[in-house]
């Protein structure tokens, strides 16, 4: 189930967004989603069980530490771990929450089928954030086959 583009606005119209799988190594795609999170101008929050910064931002350990004013999550990790991160998201509130394409579990979808928030799936966090590069490249070959969210 891919996320359709009013889900994707939706979620990126959060200006403080929680990341659950950031990196310290500028050369992963946690760290690189990092840093294009925050030339868009969004107030990134980053997860990480062991870094105190990476960026220069400081991270949090888990979802629980996230500020009061965190609006939305990104959940950027292993697809074994994805579905309890999902619930326990869900249960602490988060109305919106981005599950970068092949993240998704194998509950994944029966979970979000009767959540009360707007769960984005199926969909790379580059395509829709004004990207450069390889992801500019992936963002125009996803425009031109239509495969990029309607």
């Amino acid at each position: 189930m891919k996320a359709d583009l009013q889900q994707i606005e939706n979620f990126l119209a959060n200006k403080n967004i929680g990341l659950i799988g950031a990196s310290r190594d500028p050369k992963k795609f946690g760290n690189e989603v990092l840093k294009q999170l925050l030339k868009r101008g969004i107030k990134v929050i980053p997860v990480h069980r062991e870094a105190e910064i990476i960026e220069g931002i400081p991270c949090v350990k888990s979802l629980g530490e996230f500020p009061a004013d965190t609006q939305a999550i990104c959940l950027i990790t292993p697809n074994t771990e994805t579905d309890n991160l999902l619930k326990e998201a869900l249960d602490k509130g988060f109305k919106n929450i981005w599950i970068q394409q092949f993240s998704e579990g194998p509950e994944t979808f029966s979970i979000i089928k009767n959540a009360d928030a707007n769960v984005v799936t199926g969909r790379c966090i580059f395509m829709y954030t004004n990207p450069e590069g390889f992801h500019k490249f992936h963002e125009r070959i996803n425009k031109l086959f239509g495969t990029y969210a309607k």
